[in-house]
């Protein structure tokens, strides 16, 4: 019997390339026996500088929208000021509880088609609801300096392991950046099963 193949997916919940990933990477996990690394990072790790940011905004804007048009996605982006770090601090009780399949699809749903701030309480409940997660608990989550911690461990794991961005597949040297490279991903994954 084959081991399952260990995937690290080094993710930031403000990337629209992430938001883009949640819409395609579920092949990786449906159709393989992986083992999946869920590595979320917060603020601005793997992301560029706010100085660069502001450059890249309005071409990172034209790129999300011809790549969702392709995958008939909505895209209302969220405010400038929104801060991904509690979203990936609460990551971790959702996948404890087994969801985080859905928080990932359902954060990215508030953040990237309803246009809302992530970081809110708010938007933190209707991802709750709508994943059947305990409100309170996701909230507490979100919050925990345990949680935030490995947020931070996360980044410095992702330098180590040489992603420069976000989101990245890692599977053994291999790396894989960019939301365009499931396709490279999914072949790889192949390869290795045969």
């Amino acid at each position: 019997m084959k081991k399952s193949i260990d995937v690290t997916l080094y993710f930031n919940f403000r990337s629209p390339y992430c938001y883009l990933l949640s819409k395609t990477m579920w092949p990786i996990v449906d159709e393989f026996d992986i083992n999946l690394i869920w590595r979320p990072v917060g603020g601005w790790n793997l992301r560029s500088s706010p100085e660069r940011a502001k450059k890249k905004l309005p071409i990172a804007r034209q790129d999300l929208k011809r790549f969702a048009k392709r995958l008939g996605i909505p895209v209302n982006p969220p405010p400038m000021e929104t801060e991904p770090t509690p979203a990936g601090a609460g990551s971790f009780y959702a996948e404890e509880q087994g969801k985080l399949r859905d928080y990932i699809i359902e954060t990215m749903r508030e953040e990237w088609e309803f246009g809302n701030n992530i970081a809110l309480d708010e938007s933190l409940r209707n991802i709750a609801r709508r994943c059947n997660l305990n409100e309170e608990a996701l909230i507490e989550a979100a919050k925990d300096p345990i949680n935030l911690a490995k947020l931070e461990q996360n980044a410095e794991l992702a330098d180590s392991d040489g992603a420069v961005g976000v989101p990245t597949f890692i599977i053994g040297d291999q790396i894989f950046w960019g939301q365009d490279r499931v396709e490279f991903v999914i072949e790889h994954l192949q390869e290795l099963s045969d």
